[in-house]
């Protein structure tokens, strides 16, 4: 199995073997588009589970229970406070807390004592946190500012690096894809959105763009010189290098989601670590789509804003001229798809030499 593999990736990396991920673009920019629509329409219609961190309400701890059942909190808010449903959550293995919306003063009085005589614990212990929704609108107003200088910061990085603003416009564009999958899918879920959430999303844009950038490093690679040579356009050159971090990317993304997935569904679900839940979903649905827009978005959207360019466009139409007249051949694949050969020893993309021409010597 392990053979099979390094066998597989060497031949992507050799260009033997290579998959038309950047030629079959507009496929997958629709995927990326029907994903994007479902999310947003979710948004609208079921909206965002939001924590009393950015709603405001009022939250108990009651530590140290014999019983984790949620119903007695349940039967006690619901007889002190009948408007309102409990968010009943597990913290380890016998700590409860119960988060509501606003409440009043008698209320608050009034539920200490009940929670207490309801799990059979001292009043004393129980902890209480009121939360106003004017400092849950600033933790959510500062989540955005974060998030607007992150990208921001991003953006003149990866522009100053590579020294091509459009690289920086796709990776952009990639993060915010696998941002708002992601937040699409708390919708859908009906997880609560808290401040580790945030962590969370802040976490998987860090891991996309790392992705996104050893991808574009090896497109960089590739495409240094590519008006040298007149056998493959900037697209293919591209792709190649897709073709050469695939493994590397599935890779990485197997060896980052497994210790995620076993706190999600081992810890949260299993051993009931219900503060876990928040990140640990965020980190998993970002992690793997992060994988896919490094693949199939950034890249095929940057060959996509980039092939305009006169230089390119240019090279591209020479490049396809030469094919149709017989007078550079390529090997391709049983689909049709462009196979860029092997390099010889030290040699780059940029410097490979002209191809031979029929009727020249």
């Amino acid at each position: 199995m392990a053979s099979n593999l390094a066998t597989w990736g060497n031949k992507l990396h050799s260009g033997e073997k290579t998959y038309p991920i950047v030629g079959q673009r507009k496929r997958w920019f629709a995927v990326s588009g029907i994903l994007m629509l479902t999310a947003v329409v979710i948004l609208l219609v079921k909206g965002l589970n939001l924590g009393i961190d950015f709603t405001g309400g009022a939250q108990y701890i009651v530590p140290g229970v014999n019983d984790t059942s949620s119903a007695p909190a349940e039967e006690v808010v619901g007889e002190i406070v009948p408007n309102q449903e409990p968010r009943i959550t597990v913290l380890g293995e016998d700590d409860l807390r119960i988060q509501l919306g606003e409440i009043t003063a008698d209320q608050q009085e009034a539920l200490t004592p009940a929670l207490a005589d309801a799990y059979g614990v001292d009043e004393d212990t129980i902890s209480f946190d009121q939360i106003g929704p004017t400092w849950g609108a600033a933790v959510g107003q500062q989540a955005l500012q974060g998030l607007l200088i992150f990208l921001l910061l991003v953006f003149a990085v990866i522009s100053i690096y590579f020294r091509a603003w459009r690289m920086a416009a796709a990776a952009i564009i990639a993060l915010l894809h696998d941002l708002l999958f992601t937040v699409g899918i708390y919708a859908l879920s009906g997880f609560e959105v808290t401040p580790a959430s945030v962590i969370g999303f802040l976490t998987i844009l860090g891991y996309s763009l790392y992705d996104t950038v050893v991808v574009f490093d090896k497109v960089k690679e590739n495409t240094q010189h590519f008006d040298t040579q007149m056998r493959y356009s900037y697209a293919e050159l591209a792709n190649l290098a897709v073709n050469q971090t695939l493994v590397r990317s599935i890779n990485t993304s197997v060896v980052a989601l497994l210790p995620v997935t076993s706190i999600l569904f081992i810890g949260s679900f299993i051993l009931g670590a219900g503060t876990l839940k928040d990140i640990a979903l965020a980190l998993f649905v970002g992690m793997a789509v992060g994988t896919y827009s490094s693949i199939f978005v950034a890249t095929p959207l940057e060959v996509a804003l980039r092939s305009r360019e006169p230089k390119i466009a240019e090279h591209t139409a020479k490049v396809l001229a030469l094919r149709e007249s017989g007078e550079v051949e390529v090997a391709t694949g049983e689909d049709g798809t462009v196979r860029v050969g092997a390099l010889k020893p030290g040699e780059h993309r940029g410097q490979a030499s002209q191809p031979k021409r029929k009727g020249r010597k």
